[in-house]
């Protein structure tokens, strides 16, 4: 068990290395020299890095969004988080073994699937598969399963969803990024898809559907047409407005005015998108080459499903119209639900960031600039309709006023509570 906790602990839950051990592999089945192994290893390790290093900066930045927006709107419910269930499970009911067992469940499940049937996708964002260990032993474990069985159950699950999500959003992603190089790795995906439907249904159709990249702009706006520009342009006004709201007092260490510290956490934000850029550009010139000699030799065919960030550069405004729209959305139904008798579930803004990025690039993508405005505001709904249906449930086993992020996840466990417990079913 040592042996197995300390891969685990130290190389499957560091995505960093995980891929970097990948792409090594790859490079030896291709055999590569030794000095072209060694280089791309570490490119692959470094881009990702560096991409890890941009959302650090960006989930800062995001964190005093989020402080100043929820004193700013006097706004009280509660925040969905994934890893106050992952750490009041293994703290408090004593599951860290279980999950840690599950997520290598998923991983060595994910390969084996990949690998006998139609499904060549390797899903590689090792958060993502902790989330998912974590929702499918927790909820195992209070549908009554114990020991070997609710492991290899979570694991089989959870592997299940690690190679149909990437399955299903691959079309839309082959469109996004002109190649079938490439999958979604991201346990949102449910989300993304639903932006899409919506997208498709009220969105430009044929020739009257225009990107949201493709808008044109008199010659002095002209400097919009700077991916990094336009994201400044729209969040400093964003963060200054918010700030002035929630006052002096909120986010604001005190060591300078509080305007300006919201002027300069706009322009950190900005930063973390430029560093995780950068990121993504690195790894993927290192990754999919890699890739090839998986595929060749162990996966025919294998595809890395990789996290939503990658995709980011292919469409930067959709990015920014996909948080802003799912923003809305998800302040909509703070306000909708608690009347149909659901808990206040407040906006996160880190998840309204990434998934409602990702989704604003499937909206573009499906239905152009209408598409994706419509489309966003309904994701914005979708998210934060399930984890308030989750909230009750969560009750019941424990965990007061407590939810989850990442659809994905939150359907997951909401198949645990239908088709295992009776005590779940029955809500």
């Amino acid at each position: 068990m040592g042996v197995v906790n300390f891969i685990i602990d130290n190389i499957l839950t560091q995505a960093s290395i995980t891929i970097a051990l990948i792409a090594m592999l790859g490079l030896v089945l291709q055999k590569k020299s030794a000095g072209q192994v060694i280089s791309g290893s570490l490119k692959t390790l470094l881009g990702f890095q560096v991409l890890s290093a941009g959302s650090s900066i960006i989930v800062g930045s995001l964190t005093y969004f989020g402080e100043i927006f929820t004193a700013g709107f006097k706004m009280q419910g509660i925040i969905p988080s994934i890893e106050a269930i992952n750490g009041q499970a293994m703290n408090e009911l004593g599951l860290g073994r279980d999950i840690a067992l599950t997520f290598l469940a998923i991983f060595v499940f994910n390969i084996i699937i990949a690998r006998f049937t139609k499904w060549k996708y390797i899903f590689l964002t090792g958060q993502a598969i902790l989330w998912m260990a974590t929702m499918t032993t927790v909820f195992g474990y209070f549908a009554g399963l114990r020991g070997i069985v609710l492991i290899l159950v979570g694991g089989f699950v959870g592997a299940v969803f690690a190679v149909l999500m990437p399955a299903i959003a691959q079309p839309i992603i082959r469109q996004i990024t002109g190649s079938n190089d490439i999958a979604l790795g991201h346990f949102c995906t449910i989300g993304y898809l639903f932006e899409a439907g919506v997208a498709k249904v009220f969105g430009e159709k044929g020739e009257n559907k225009k990107s949201i990249e493709d808008i044109k702009l008199p010659k002095s706006f002209e400097f919009l047409q700077d991916t990094y520009l336009s994201v400044m342009v729209v969040m400093v006004p964003l963060y200054i407005i918010t700030a002035a709201f929630a006052g002096p007092e909120i986010g604001n260490p005190g060591t300078q005015n509080y305007l300006m510290f919201a002027f300069l956490q706009a322009i950190q934000f900005v930063v973390g998108v430029y560093v995780l850029l950068a990121g993504v550009r690195l790894l993927l010139g290192e990754i999919v080459p890699a890739f090839r000699g998986i595929a060749m030799k162990l996966v025919p065919d294998a595809i890395p499903a990789l996290d939503c960030p990658v995709f980011f550069p292919y469409s930067p405004n959709a990015v920014i119209l996909g948080f802003i729209t799912t923003t809305i959305g998800t302040i909509i139904a703070m306000f909708v639900l608690p009347t149909f008798g659901l808990a206040m579930i407040l906006p996160g803004m880190l998840t309204n960031f990434f998934a409602g990025g990702t989704a604003g690039i499937f909206g573009n993508a499906v239905g152009g600039r209408r598409g994706a405005i419509i489309g966003g505001i309904a994701h914005g709904f979708f998210i934060t309709l399930l984890p308030a249906l989750l909230v009750t449930i969560f009750n019941g086993m424990g965990f007061i006023n407590a939810t989850a992020t990442d659809v994905d996840t939150v359907v997951a466990a909401l198949l645990y509570a239908w088709i295992f417990s009776p005590i779940l079913k029955a809500f």
